[in-house]
C-alpha cells in the first residue's frame, strides 16, 4: 500500500506557479512516490509468503503506477502525476478492504488525504473533497461488511497486516507533519527577512534599526555605558547614478555595506538609513567608534565610482550617556562630508 498526494488536485496549479512552496512540494512529492513504491514492494514479498497471490500482483501494478507519476513528475506534468497517485491510493484501499476484510486496515490510507486536501485547498474544493472522501469511506466499510472478505487471510496473517498498514500510516503522517512544519519555518523565516533587512544591501532596513537601535541604548543606559551613533553617506551618489547608471550606484552602495559589515563588531547594529547612508549604532566610545569609517575607507580598493575622502575630514563622532528615547525620535545633523559621524542625544546630534 502507499500513501496520498501531500496535497488536494484543485490547489495544485496554484502551488506549481509558487516561487516558495513550488519546489519544496515537488521535492516532498517525488520522496512520498519513492516511498511509496518501497512500500508496495514490501507488501509484494508480505503477500506471497502469505499465499496472497492477487494482493501480491496488485502491488506489482502499484509500483508501476508510482514509476509512471515519478517520471510525470520530472517532465513537470504535475496533474497527471497527482491525478495517478490519487487512484493507485483510492483503488488499493478499496481492493485490499474487499479482498481480506475491514480489519486489515488499508483503510486507513484513506484518512491521509484529509490534512493534505484541507491545508492545500481553498474552502469550497476542501468541504467537497472531504464530503466525497467520507462517501467513499462509508461506502467502502458498508460493502466490506455487507459481502465480507472475497479471499479471507488465516488470523494471524489478517493480524501482521493489520499491524504493518498501522506502522506505515504512523509513518507517513509523522513525514507529512515534518513537511508541513518544515514549510512554516521556510516561510516564516523568508518573511522576516523580508521584513527586517534591505533586499539590496543585506543590511538591517531603517524600521528594524529603530527597534535594536533602542534596546541597544536601554541596555546601556542601565550599564551607565556610552552610545555612539554612526552615519556613512556616498557622496556625488547622483553624480554616480546619472554618469554610470544605477546598476553602478547599487555595487557601489552593496559595497558600502560590505565595508561597514566587515569593520563593525558583532554587537553594533548596522543598516541601511536612506537611500545612499548607511548607519551604526555602536555601544563604544567616540574614539573606537571613530576607527570604524577610518578602517571601512582603508579597506576599500575601489577610487571610483565611489570617491570618498580621507576619514580626517569626517565629523567629529562623539559619545552620549543617553536617557532613553526612541530611535525614531533620534535627530541627526545634515552636512557635506563623504563619512558624517553623529552621535544619537535625546535633543538631537551633538557637535
Amino acid at each position: 500500500m502507499s500513501a496520498p498526494p501531500v496535497s488536494g488536485l484543485p490547489a495544485k496549479r496554484k502551488i506549481g506557479k509558487s516561487s516558495l512552496a513550488s519546489g519544496a512540494f515537488w521535492t516532498m512529492m517525488r520522496r512520498v512516490v519513492i516511498l511509496a513504491a518501497c512500500v508496495d514492494v514490501l507488501l509484494f514479498i508480505l503477500f506471497s509468503i502469505l499465499e496472497s497471490p492477487l494482493l501480491a500482483w496488485l502491488n506489482v501494478l502499484g509500483v508501476a503506477m508510482y514509476a509512471a507519476a515519478y517520471a510525470l513528475i520530472v517532465r513537470r506534468a504535475n496533474v497527471a502525476a497527482l491525478v495517478l497517485v490519487w487512484l493507485e491510493v483510492l483503488g488499493h484501499a478499496a481492493a485490499g478492504t474487499l479482498l481480506i476484510g475491514w480489519e486489515s486496515g488499508f483503510h486507513y490510507y484513506l484518512l491521509m488525504f484529509i490534512p493534505a486536501v484541507v491545508v492545500s485547498s481553498s474552502r469550497g474544493w476542501a468541504l467537497a473533497l472531504v464530503s466525497a472522501l467520507l462517501t467513499f469511506y462509508l461506502g467502502l466499510d458498508a460493502v466490506s461488511r455487507a459481502y465480507g472478505p472475497l479471499t479471507p487471510l488465516a488470523l494471524h496473517g489478517l493480524v501482521t497486516v493489520k499491524w504493518i498498514n498501522v506502522a506505515i500510516v504512523f509513518a507517513m503522517f509523522s513525514t507529512l507533519a515534518r513537511f508541513y512544519v518544515g514549510s512554516v519555518l521556510r516561510a516564516e523565516k523568508r518573511l522576516h527577512l523580508l521584513a527586517t533587512r534591505d533586499s539590496l544591501t543585506g543590511l538591517f532596513n531603517r524600521r528594524h534599526f529603530h527597534a535594536l537601535a533602542d534596546h541597544v541604548v536601554a541596555r546601556s543606559r542601565r550599564a551607565g555605558d556610552p552610545v555612539s551613533l554612526i552615519i556613512a553617506d556616498v557622496d556625488d551618489f547622483k553624480r554616480i547614478n546619472d554618469a554610470r547608471g544605477h546598476d553602478a550606484g547599487d555595487k557601489v552602495l552593496v559595497h558600502v555595506g560590505e565595508l561597514l559589515k566587515n569593520v563593525c563588531r558583532d554587537q553594533d547594529v548596522i543598516a541601511r538609513w536612506a537611500a545612499r547612508s548607511s548607519s551604526s549604532c555602536c555601544p563604544t566610545r567616540t574614539q573606537q567608534a571613530r576607527r570604524l569609517p577610518r578602517s571601512a575607507c582603508a579597506r576599500s580598493p575601489k577610487r571610483r565610482p565611489c570617491r570618498t575622502q580621507p576619514a580626517t575630514s569626517a565629523a567629529p563622532c562623539r559619545s552620549v550617556r543617553p536617557r532613553f528615547v526612541p530611535a525614531n525620535r533620534w535627530q541627526t545633523r545634515s552636512g557635506a562630508p563623504t563619512v558624517r559621524c553623529i552621535a544619537a542625544s535625546p535633543k538631537g546630534a551633538i557637535a
